[in-house]
């Protein structure tokens, strides 16, 4: 494999550094890994919003400073006693779990579809942290809670665990039947209409939709880390 030339990411990287270095910003010197945080959350998001939105000027923007927040920590981690980790560190890491990760393309195994290839990357990634006992490790809980509640489920999914109805619901709701009064949303667009109504209800009720939701999640990774447990400490 040849490398390419990338004048362009070169010239980044030689910015990142000057700036960080003696004589460079003030600003840019006095930053932590944590202290940047705050940045890698915004810029992410403006990225989402860029994606979202379709504007390719956006995206190349905010793409760029993704990017930049990579290039920071890894300068940053290159210039602190204990890390001592550079970007060409991150990008050997990378492309070796990437390899690792599609032995299907690297290697002599054989994928047909999309969930041929998620079942692979849930095998080698139990195979490379078996530290992890439940399903639930690894999942950042600081997500949004609604994007958090999404990875739960499916998390949950994968142990044989689903949330319970509450005692007054109907039932396990299929499409189309009743749900709390009404029928369920047809597509994302109704679905979105419908979430937007109940966050503005709760709000009406002085309930905040946001902590309601990451409470619920709580509870149910408490729930599905014991069913773990029963099932490893149950008959065999």
């Amino acid at each position: 494999m040849t490398a390419a030339a990338h004048p362009a990411l070169d010239e980044l990287i030689a910015t990142v550094a000057l700036l960080r270095a003696p004589g460079g910003c003030p600003w840019d010197a006095e930053q932590t890994h944590a202290s940047l945080v705050q940045y890698l959350v915004e810029e992410c998001w403006e990225l989402i919003d860029a994606i979202e939105s379709g504007d390719r000027a956006e995206m190349i923007e905010e793409l760029g400073d993704v990017l930049y927040q990579v290039l920071f920590h890894a300068d940053l981690a290159a210039h602190t006693p204990g890390e001592e980790f550079d970007l060409e560190d991150v990008a050997r890491h990378m492309t070796a779990k990437m390899v690792a990760r599609h032995p299907h393309v690297f290697g002599d195994r054989e994928a047909e579809t999309a969930e041929d290839v998620v079942g692979f990357w849930d095998e080698l990634k139990a195979d490379e942290k078996p530290h992890r006992t439940s399903v639930l490790d690894g999942v950042p809980m600081g997500m949004p809670a609604l994007a958090l509640a999404a990875k739960v489920l499916t998390k949950a999914e994968k142990a044989g665990v689903a949330p319970s109805p509450r005692a007054d619901a109907p039932g396990e709701l299929s499409p189309g039947e009743s749900f709390p009064g009404e029928s369920f949303p047809g597509d994302e667009a109704e679905l979105g209409e419908a979430l937007l109504r109940l966050v503005a209800e709760a709000r009406d009720r002085g309930l905040d939709a946001e902590r309601a939701l990451r409470g619920a999640v709580r509870d149910f990774t408490d729930v599905v880390r014991a069913a773990e447990a029963s099932a490893q400490t149950g008959p065999r």
